[in-house]
């Protein structure tokens, strides 16, 4: 495992430079895939009795166990400010993101949490433009996020909600709890652009899998507080059932530990503001599998959305190296 970790550095590394952005781009879009799917293997546990904080405490467990076997001699205390960043790291990328968003889902729509958690890029192409001028959103980086945000809002409101499970909330619920699900959903959004940003301090002293773990490990240390707010009724055997431990998998190998070594990787060779368009994808990708596994529909709307997200991404890349190029 330990030769494996260091192949797949080697080939981020190798494939990063000169004229191999391209499986920069490719790796942003495959954790966003990743991500998008996570959605619907989280409800599918949800809708199976477990509860937010169980989602995340489970599937960061395997994670961080398997992200371990492949960085295990690298285990030193080196630099306390690094050791706290990798706590903010835990609580921003894991621990409190995962509950805050897990949460809301309670309290409000899923429409309101998608749209509310899809800001994060603008919201960190501001945190950036104000903390670093050196990677300041150029104009047409923002006009392109702005216009695939746009497409997210179509995506999403034209989208549908899930007939079952936790996504059929009463009316009454949504309406009761909706400030506290929509301020839930902001937080998870903040949470992710700070991550971001940590990372871009983490990453040229430490591997992408060596921060991931560490991630995770943080993640797990600050979530012990909300096991007692939320007490377990998963029976053992539950654990057995093949949607379970598949969805659980696929959540710990894929989109927790794949795709965060992934996209650590990827803002370190292209920037927080430009990885973090990427997510805009992310809606995109839960209404089409949500369409494929769950059978929910697909409005006009949504196919509309898509395009214009796709739209936004590429101009918002166009524009901003047009903008570099002129002198």
């Amino acid at each position: 495992m330990r030769k494996f970790a260091l192949f797949l550095t080697h080939f981020m590394e190798k494939n990063s430079k000169s004229g191999g952005l391209i499986w920069v781009h490719l790796g942003a879009i495959l954790a966003v895939t990743a991500w998008g799917v996570s959605f619907i293997n989280t409800r599918v546990l949800m809708d199976t009795g477990f509860t937010p904080v169980e989602v995340f405490l489970y599937r960061c467990i395997i994670a961080y166990l398997l992200l371990l076997c492949f960085s295990f001699r690298d285990l030193k205390f080196k630099n306390l400010r690094h050791e706290l960043l990798f706590l903010l790291c835990g609580i921003c990328g894991g621990s409190v993101y995962f509950v805050a968003e897990n949460t809301a889902l309670v309290y409000t729509s899923t429409t309101n949490v998608s749209l509310i958690t899809s800001t994060s890029p603008l919201i960190n192409a501001l945190l950036v433009g104000l903390l670093y001028r050196d990677e300041r959103p150029s104009r047409g980086l923002v006009i392109g996020s702005c216009i695939a945000m746009a497409g997210v809002a179509m995506v999403i409101l034209g989208g549908g909600e899930s007939s079952g499970g936790h996504a059929a909330e009463s009316e009454a619920q949504i309406i009761g709890g909706g400030v506290l699900g929509d301020a839930l959903s902001l937080m998870a959004a903040l949470c992710w652009s700070i991550y971001a940003l940590v990372l871009r301090k983490l990453n040229p002293y430490y591997s992408a899998i060596t921060i991931t773990r560490k991630t995770f490990f943080y993640g797990l240390l600050t979530a012990i507080p909300f096991i007692f707010l939320e007490p377990s009724v998963i029976s053992p055997s539950t654990f057995l059932e093949t949607k379970v431990w598949v969805n659980l998998l696929i959540l710990s190998l894929f989109s927790s530990s794949l795709a965060y070594v992934i996209w650590a990787w990827v803002i370190g060779k292209i920037g927080a503001v430009k990885a973090g368009n990427y997510l805009y994808f992310q809606p995109m990708v839960t209404l089409i599998f949500s369409a494929i596994i769950l059978n929910e529909m697909v409005g006009i709307w949504g196919i509309i959305g898509c395009i214009v997200t796709i739209i936004g991404v590429y101009a918002g890349e166009k524009l901003s190296l047009r903008q570099r190029l002129i002198p």
